[in-house]
């Protein structure tokens, strides 16, 4: 091993301390050496190691991290560390903020790849030596994943999923907390995807599953239908007997 890969410091921090942060956002004085040079942006990501969607924005910032060598990327577990999370105004999970000295300049809630992509490249770009980009050309090929594979990817994830407006434990609509309701009398475990937190899945999966409206239930990757149908399904006694036995709880 070469030294010079001994000594390298990753330009990815899992946050471990408040003062990691702390010291890339304090403004510091002018000198000769920096003078007319704008202060560096920090990526700052809050996750949860609940949250499912945490997993595809943590690819796409370890992806990042590799093109803006330049950039400080930090990954922040939002319930431990309150009081940044609170500083922030940290809501819900994933959040990307862009941070220059103690202002944020940029900020993407949700599992928005393409948004956190594009805001990424437009504050960090120059800082790294990377020409701009316009903006049709600003997502990288391997961010450019074809929307049905992940669609189907999504579909698959568990034996029962259920596309929903929230979380399984906090619905946010009529609808989602009766098919969730529904699902949890019957006993079925099932995985969940909350569509708010991404307008490209909820506008894609419309068209992908050819029905209109939320929330849709699949079943061994095909779906079954909404809340109207699941009903029917349940009281005809049908519902159970399509569930994969790994997915009934005992």
């Amino acid at each position: 091993m070469s030294s010079e890969a001994v000594v390298r410091k990753s330009n990815v921090i899992q946050l471990q301390d408040e003062s990691e942060l702390r010291e890339p956002l304090e403004v510091k004085g002018q000198t000769a050496g920096n003078a007319g040079k704008a202060s560096p942006v920090v990526v700052i990501y809050f996750w949860a190691d609940w949250a499912e969607q945490c997993k595809q924005v943590e690819s796409v910032i370890d992806d990042l991290a590799k093109k803006y060598t330049k950039t400080q990327f930090f990954k922040v577990e939002a319930e431990n560390f309150e009081d940044i999370s609170e500083a922030y105004e940290i809501s819900a999970v994933p959040t990307v903020i862009l941070a220059q000295k103690a202002k944020i300049v940029g900020r993407i809630d949700g599992a928005n790849i393409a948004e956190i992509v594009k805001k990424v490249a437009e504050a960090c770009a120059a800082a790294n030596g990377i020409k701009s980009e316009p903006a049709s050309a600003v997502e990288p090929a391997e961010f450019q994943q074809d929307l049905n594979t992940r669609l189907k990817g999504l579909i698959e994830r568990a034996p029962v999923m259920v596309f929903i407006k929230g979380t399984a434990a906090q619905p946010r609509c009529g609808f989602s907390k009766k098919i969730v309701g529904m699902l949890n009398e019957q006993n079925i475990k099932y995985g969940y995807f909350d569509i708010l937190t991404d307008e490209q899945v909820r506008q894609g999966l419309k068209e992908y599953s050819d029905w209109p409206t939320y929330p849709q239930l699949y079943i061994s990757g095909e779906l079954v239908g909404g809340v109207d149908i699941v009903a029917e399904m349940i009281e005809s006694g049908d519902l159970i007997g399509m569930v994969p036995a790994e997915a009934v709880a005992k």
